[in-house]
């Protein structure tokens, strides 16, 4: 990585009286707004996590999918005791009946900050079947019913033309929303135009909304991963530092927006591929979600977690991504796209394949354990 992308953050020595160094995710925990979600719901990883100040946990198919394949004695035994209970149940039941229970033990965790936080955090995140991605009452209508799982769930509904209807329908029945499949600044702010008319129609009704807490993820390193695709596909060649910046460059712009205009729905970054996707983006009242081999990585790079959200994107780095990447401009400009053409965007393509992939990876677990492969 060029200097361009290593330059975002200095290393520092602090330590307690103790002389035991605190940990830079617990340090922002403490000193800045920025909140420390866990990208994982498996109990282990997520139990340590808070130790380092986490507030919440995001998960989605293929999160579900490791947590489930990380202690698969146990779920073995679980899918088979579930299926003797279910002897209809097809494959696919079995194994999203294991995600729900695996995202109530792992939302149980969270139960004291959610009380301490009041809502805002302390909540586990549970993703819609991406399977209903066409269907907005369906993405609907299973929100509701994840909502039910535990008091502190959020759930993840993908930002398509689609679920961004759902996800005012599901807040104004009183879901709390993680928008996933969200890339852009176009994405971001339909998505919190949405969550303020189910907000909006939700008070109009009669009912407190203040213990709701919404958040819009940018999966910021798929954004970059798309802008480096782009650039192999069409043979543009800049500094490879450059193309690292893409993620960050947009949160901050969406987050210029959101401040702004005001939304009640938090940015969070997710889908970690360097530092700055951290470091870059702390002291705003944001969520940062990194995978759980990234805190390990983040708390051990001796990079201080220094309010850098408000500071810009060199302009040279910027232009270069403004002025040679169109799928770039499409990402950051507020009009870059239409609702309509959020699903057509290569990030969301991608990543809606592999979570439909994940499914199917889910099916096969449970074919694996109930119809083994007699070879």
């Amino acid at each position: 990585m060029s200097d361009l992308a290593t330059s975002a953050g200095r290393t520092g020595d602090d330590a307690p009286a103790d002389g035991a160094p605190v940990p830079p995710l617990l340090r922002m925990a403490r000193e800045t707004p920025t909140r420390l979600w866990n990208d994982s719901a498996t109990p282990a990883e997520l139990a340590t996590a808070i130790g380092w100040g986490a507030v919440g946990a995001t998960c989605n198919p293929v999160i579900a999918l490791a947590a489930l394949r990380s202690d698969l004695p146990r779920w073995r035994s679980r899918i088979r005791e579930f299926a003797g209970d279910h002897p209809t149940a097809t494959e696919s039941e079995i194994g999203w009946a294991m995600v729900r229970e695996l995202s109530v033990e792992a939302a149980a965790l969270l139960t004291d900050a959610f009380v301490e936080h009041k809502g805002r955090n302390g909540r586990l995140s549970v993703q819609t079947d991406p399977r209903l991605y066409r269907d907005r009452d369906g993405l609907a209508a299973q929100a509701v019913e994840f909502d039910g799982l535990a008091p502190n769930i959020i759930v993840k509904i993908p930002a398509t033309a689609n679920g961004i209807a759902a996800m005012e329908e599901a807040t104004y029945r009183g879901v709390s929303i993680n928008a996933t499949v969200s890339f852009t600044v176009p994405q971001a702010v339909a998505v919190a135009e949405a969550i303020e008319r189910g907000l909006e129609r939700r008070e109009a009704a009669g009912h407190d909304v203040s213990s709701m807490g919404p958040v819009c993820t940018i999966m910021v390193g798929r954004l970059d991963d798309h802008i480096k695709a782009a650039a192999r596909r069409d043979v543009v060649t800049v500094d490879p530092g450059v193309l690292e910046w893409a993620g960050v460059a947009v949160f901050k712009r969406a987050y210029e927006i959101f401040t702004q205009r005001g939304f009640r729905t938090r940015l969070l970054s997710a889908a970690f591929r360097n530092h700055m996707h951290w470091s870059q983006l702390v002291g705003g009242d944001v969520v940062i979600s990194p995978p759980f081999d990234w805190q390990l990585r983040l708390n051990a790079s001796g990079i201080e977690p220094l309010p850098r959200i408000d500071e810009p994107v060199a302009h040279a780095v910027l232009d270069t991504l403004y002025t040679r990447f169109p799928e770039f401009r499409r990402a950051y400009d507020p009009d870059g796209m239409t609702i309509g053409e959020f699903e057509e965007y290569g990030a969301t393509r991608r990543t809606l394949r592999q979570f439909l992939g994940a499914c199917a990876d889910l099916e096969g677990v449970v074919r694996d354990v109930l119809l083994p492969d007699p070879d």
